[in-house]
């Protein structure tokens, strides 16, 4: 059967679902019974084992049965799978491409996730790292790339988020710096309006714990307005990336954030934690060192940002 014609028969319906089910699942991995798997999809036992016909008729997978042991998925197509599901295109999401690391690391996305499934695979980028999750959470995208630090806070707090891949310190920023409108200024002083994004889990928290001790007025600036703010004297300091200061050769006074953790510097890629297809799909499409080759090179000036 082809599987338009699949699609529109009366198990259409059960088969798009095992089909999302069975791509969490590698060559190899023991799936679940018939009768877990009526659990999950919420599937009648016998509609269930028709879509298993299904795709084993039209060469989504092979089973292979081992009696107690359970069944296994001997091979996957995961071209058809996706199909299947209704799996069209994988859209992310990102913070601005504001500096040359920002740049490299959306350059190095796209040239890794070119892949032999034909799926379109699409870039936006959106401000605060909390926006960025909110609309994964409300499948608007389906995964986003924020900071370790700000994934492991979300987490912590509940946020029904995991990481799916990591790129490493510094892949995300070389470091938060407090960058003062004053150059003679170099320490964060009581009476000091201090410029705050909201919506941005690391800059804000890094913006409390540089303050920390002090008496200061903080200010509510959206964070591609942080360095005009500075600039122009509208607040007197405020956290920032030391990589725009580098690359737009910024006069002004900084200090370096000696924050110890590091993890505000490494960038990992989310997703909606029962999004489980993604997890598998994401870690075949993604190739780190890939991501990170393309990264330095767009950093280095050896390769014009594409993305």
């Amino acid at each position: 059967m082809g599987i338009q014609k699949l699609l529109f028969s009366k198990n259409g319906l059960s088969t798009r679902k095992l089909a999302n089910l069975l791509l969490a699942f590698q060559e190899g991995d023991r799936i679940p019974t018939v009768t877990e798997l009526n659990d999950q999809i919420q599937l009648a036992r016998g509609t269930v084992q028709n879509a298993i016909k299904l795709l084993q008729q039209c060469g989504a997978v092979e089973l292979e049965s081992h009696g107690k042991s359970g069944t296994i998925l001997k091979k996957r197509d995961v071209k058809k799978l996706l199909e299947i599901a209704g799996i069209t295109n994988i859209l992310g999401v990102m913070p601005l491409p504001y500096s040359r690391r920002y740049e490299g690391l959306a350059t190095g996305l796209v040239a890794s996730m070119e892949n032999s499934y034909d799926i379109p695979i699409s870039l936006a980028f959106m401000r605060g790292s909390r926006n960025r999750v909110s609309m994964v959470l409300c499948d608007r995208y389906d995964f986003a790339v924020i900071s370790r630090y700000a994934a492991q806070r979300m987490i912590d707090g509940g946020m029904p988020i995991r990481i799916v891949k990591s790129f490493g310190l510094h892949s995300y920023l070389s470091n938060h710096i407090m960058v003062f409108h004053d150059r003679r200024c170099k320490d964060v002083q009581d009476g000091m309006k201090i410029g705050v994004d909201q919506s941005s889990v690391d800059q804000k928290e890094m913006t409390e714990w540089a303050c920390r001790g002090k008496e200061v007025d903080y200010i509510n600036v959206e964070y591609t307005q942080v360095l005009q703010k500075v600039l122009s004297g509208e607040v007197d300091a405020a956290v920032w990336n030391m990589d725009e200061i580098r690359d737009k050769l910024y006069d002004m006074s900084y200090r370096i954030l000696d924050f110890k953790q590091e993890k505000d510097t490494e960038a990992v890629i989310v997703v909606k934690k029962d999004r489980k297809e993604l997890v598998s799909l994401i870690g075949s499409l993604i190739d780190a060192d890939v991501v990170l080759k393309n990264q330095q090179l767009v950093m280095e000036g050896k390769l014009i940002a594409s993305y």
